[in-house]
């Protein structure tokens, strides 16, 4: 359905946060024919009036298949108070098809290629569901989200609308339903052993500049150690997948682990090859001056991370990537047994010459893509409810991280506390039961998004400092909707692997100084002949055509 410039009495309705089932015709084609799917004759068990922030009871038992991520920190158990509770509540009971985690993306694509996949299928990650589109064995669930009170008025509250344009096809539909934040929640950052800078009279750097002056510091009290080492080099797309990310992101350049060929450059209104860019460069050319200077270790991009904090607790270097998790459980835990007085923190990502940003479209999660064979189901209005009250309520969101109020947690004054006997991820690691692994929540499957509230509720001391300072920056702008037809997609996955891999060749061989940054134009000309250009007008079109049809 195009914007029709009008609001239509539905749309009228779900914007005051309420579906009644006189409402209940999608638009779109589907086996129904025609242009509008009538679902009236899908609503067994469905509630005749649901609105947000209600709390959805199947008005008959009903069952609906899912696939399960089976995650081996917590495997999958029949007796989860989660299944039973979920039951309970809501009336409908979930057929768990169990996959390794290992194995799910592999065993997601057999299981929907061959037709049997299950009616739910979550833990998908954009733009992985953008395979299955032609074959037509998932539904484009922007055509339902007018049954899903909670899921919509999210995304108005929010403004996610920009968030959810980026997922868009070139049919002008998205094709999965992802988790949503309400804020952005970072999560690597620079680690510093602070009772090193207290010796040297040194404060904790809030800028790169003053990082470099830093380390220039250390390294002149310490001239025979590399002061910074670093770690996620091995097993990842990237050589300091976790430091490029996080430093890019000062420069206003997507890297490492969020690195992507192509990037939308918002002065210029157009797509352009981010691994050519003059901020890619920028951040080439500070990360040569560092390992240049002796300041990082040039064996940051090829160690594993064991051999990285083997280093750090041994003293041959004072400063690393961090994540909340690692600077707690594994880095101060352990430096505080071996080296006394050591202290560690970690700072907000430091600033750069892009100032006090984070980048854009990083409030989607993984989610829920839906088989169309839900589609042909009676009780398809019913599941459509349950997903968004699961997925999507606060409550149902409540539900899937904390578990049942007065068995695994207590909520008083705005705190989440975990009943004495329980654990969690490292806290009261001397209880006898584990809220994941012996009651199934705090699952990844079901566990992302929401508001800021909810996803801070489970923050240690350290990581509400950190992301209360990161959550003040601005968010910087999403690119348009730019998707590709099948034909232009196998064209653009021919060019896109070769160009991504002479950018990490060639970043590398700048960095660690075996290829000097004079050659920066022959690289860009490299790239050239790697059909860059092609790969960037390929996408410039596609924005241009999404934006004629769609407005």
């Amino acid at each position: 359905m195009k914007n029709a410039g009008h609001l239509s009495r539905r749309q009228l309705l779900a914007a005051a946060g309420f579906v009644g089932l006189a409402t209940l015709t999608g638009c779109g084609s589907g086996e129904d024919g025609g242009d509008s799917k009538d679902l009236s004759k899908k609503q067994n068990g469905a509630m005749q009036e649901y609105r947000a922030g209600q709390q959805f009871k199947a008005s008959k038992p009903l069952s609906f298949s899912m696939l399960h991520n089976n995650n081996p920190n917590y495997p999958t158990k029949d007796s989860w108070l989660f299944w039973k509770e979920l039951t309970r509540r809501t009336g409908i009971t979930l057929k768990p098809v169990d996959v390794p985690l290992s194995d799910y993306e592999k065993k997601r694509s057999v299981l929907i290629g061959a037709g049997d996949a299950p009616f739910l299928i979550p833990k998908t990650y954009h733009p992985s569901e953008v395979a299955f589109v032609s074959s037509g064995a998932i539904l484009p669930v922007s055509e339902y989200v007018h049954l899903m009170p909670n899921f919509q008025d999210k995304v108005r509250r929010w403004k996610l609308e920009p968030e959810l344009d980026s997922i868009r096809q070139s049919d002008g539909k998205y094709y999965l339903l992802p988790g949503l934040h309400e804020k952005i929640k970072s999560s690597y950052s620079l680690s510093l052993r602070t009772d090193v800078l207290d010796k040297l009279g040194l404060s904790l750097p809030t800028t790169w500049d003053q990082v470099y002056d830093v380390l220039k510091e250390i390294k002149a009290e310490y001239p025979d150690r590399y002061p910074f080492t670093d770690r996620w080099s091995t097993n990842t797309p990237f050589p300091a997948a976790a430091l490029l990310s996080y430093l890019g992101q000062a420069y206003g350049v997507r890297a490492g682990w969020t690195y992507d060929n192509i990037s939308f450059d918002s002065k210029a209104g157009e797509f352009v090859f981010t691994g050519a860019t003059d901020a890619y460069r920028q951040m080439v050319e500070f990360l040569r001056k560092l390992v240049a200077e002796k300041l990082m270790d040039p064996e940051s991009f090829t160690q594993t991370d064991d051999e990285a904090v083997q280093k750090l607790l041994g003293e041959k270097s004072f400063v690393i990537s961090a994540n909340p998790q690692e600077l707690v459980q594994n880095y101060r835990y352990n430096l505080a047994k071996q080296v006394k007085g050591a202290k560690i923190e970690m700072v907000p990502v430091p600033l750069g010459p892009a100032g006090p940003v984070v980048l854009g479209g990083a409030r989607l999660e993984n989610g829920v893509m839906i088989s169309t064979k839900a589609l042909k189901s009676d009780s398809f209005v019913a599941m459509m409810q349950f997903v968004d009250w699961l997925w999507y309520s606060d409550e149902g969101q409540r539900f899937s991280k904390w578990g049942v109020q007065g068995v695994t947690y207590t909520y008083t004054g705005g705190q989440y506390k975990l009943e004495p006997g329980i654990s969690l991820m490292g806290a009261n690691p001397d209880a006898p039961k584990d809220l994941q692994k012996d009651y199934g929540f705090f699952n990844g499957v079901f566990t992302y998004g929401g508001s800021w509230a909810l996803v801070s509720s489970s923050f240690g001391p350290d990581e509400k400092k950190f992301q209360d300072a990161m959550a003040q920056r601005e968010q910087l702008p999403i690119g348009p909707a730019h998707p590709l037809q099948s034909i232009e997609q196998e064209q653009a996955s021919l060019w896109d692997t070769p160009l991504r891999d002479h950018v990490t060749q060639s970043m590398l061989k700048f960095v660690l100084g075996k290829r000097p940054l004079s050659e920066w134009g022959d690289y860009v000309g490299e790239l050239k002949a790697k059909n860059m250009d092609q790969l960037v007008g390929l996408h410039n079109k596609a924005r241009e055509r999404f934006k004629k049809e769609n407005g």
